[in-house]
Formats: C-alpha cells, structure tokens, sequence
C-alpha cells in the first residue's frame, strides 16, 4: 500500500468536517436511481470502492441490501463511517485495502456490482488504471454491473490538491472492453460544499 497516499486520504478525513470536503455527496440521488435500475435482489454483493464517507452506504442499508462491503486506502474514513452507522456497521463488510496494489480486494468472492463515485480520476498513469481495471474485471460476477461515475472532459484537471485523469464514455468504453455493454450514461454537475461546481460523467456498465 502506499503509505504517502493513505497518509493524503487519512489527514484529509483527519483535519476537515467531513461535510466540507468537496466530494461530499448529501443525498447520492444519481448513484441510487442507476443501482435501482440493476434490479438486484436484497442478498446481491454491492462493492464500494473508495468509499470515504459516503452517505450511500447508509442508504443501501435502508433499502435493505444485505451484502454490502465498503472498501476505502484510509482506514481513518472507514472508522469515521463506522461510528455514524452504529449498530449497522456490523452489516456491512470493511476491506482497507489500495485499488492500484490491492490484496485483500483481490481475494474476495466475486461481486454483483462495483460501485465507483471519483475514484478512479485520481489514478493518472496507465499502469494504475490497469490494475484498476484488471482487479475490477476479476471480481465482478457474469452478469454483472460497474457503475462509475468520474470527473468529465470538461471537469478540473485537480482534486484535493492531486491531479486527475479526466474521462469520457468512450474512454471507459475502452477501458472495460468488449465483454461489458454500456447500458446508460449520463453527465451531472456536482455542486460542492464550497458552492464551485464539478462536471461528472456517470455511467452503467453491465458484463455480457
């Protein structure tokens, strides 16, 4: 794992209210309304990667998803969910774990749906989009469904102080390959807690 970027993500969780770090989502309206059209059933496997603090694992256990595991390289974000759930966070599974050098995320059972809000933007260099990629093509089920939602083209080319790699839907197109469909896509402007706004592209893949 490397130390310097969980360093990044813990201080960041760290030293800031988490509602004014500015990839927080309130209500995560346009993951749920794509998770919904997946038409999964309560006990499918829901990954989130780079969870953070985000507010959709809270509302994937109010719809009742039983099989939730939330995955994020700052173990300080994890804590920090797990204290506002309570209770509920012995329902969901907790992997720390670096998409770019995973270990753990490589050995678990295989998901029906891999669920990626600004995550992979901060990967810039071809090699961890591979491995992105090849860990994301591993574990997800026939049959299954990648949501991904990133800064656009048209979006910042920075995000807590790190440089991105901005996308279109042909580029992810071209990342997963021909075995996945892209099913729906769709741009949305984020408004940040600052009030600046953030141009994403979210979009729906499902494996063939």
């Amino acid at each position: 794992m490397k130390s310097d970027l969980k360093k990044h993500w813990d201080s960041a969780y760290e030293n800031n209210n988490i509602t004014e770090l500015g990839w927080y989502e309130e209500d995560p309206i346009p993951s749920l309304q794509l998770i919904q059209k997946c038409g999964l059933s309560n006990d499918a496997r829901i990954l989130n990667v780079g969870v953070g603090t985000s507010t959709l694992i809270d509302e994937l256990l109010n719809f009742g998803y039983q099989n939730i595991i939330a995955s994020d390289i700052s173990s300080t974000a994890l804590k920090i969910l797990q204290t506002r759930l309570g209770s509920k966070k012995n329902k969901v599974l907790w992997v720390v774990d670096d998409l770019t050098n995973p270990k753990l995320l490589s050995e678990i059972d295989p998901v029906d749906l891999w669920h990626d809000r600004a995550v992979l933007h901060f990967f810039t260099n071809e090699e961890e989009q591979n491995i992105y990629f090849s860990l994301l093509k591993k574990i997800i089920k026939p049959k299954g469904y990648v949501l991904i939602s990133t800064f656009n083209s048209e979006s910042a080319t920075k995000c807590s102080g790190l440089n991105v790699q901005r996308y279109d839907k042909d580029m992810l197109i071209d990342k997963l390959g021909a075995d996945f469909k892209l099913l729906e896509f769709f741009n949305y402007t984020y408004t940040m807690p600052s009030g600046d706004t953030r141009p994403y592209i979210y979009t729906l893949f499902k494996r063939v």
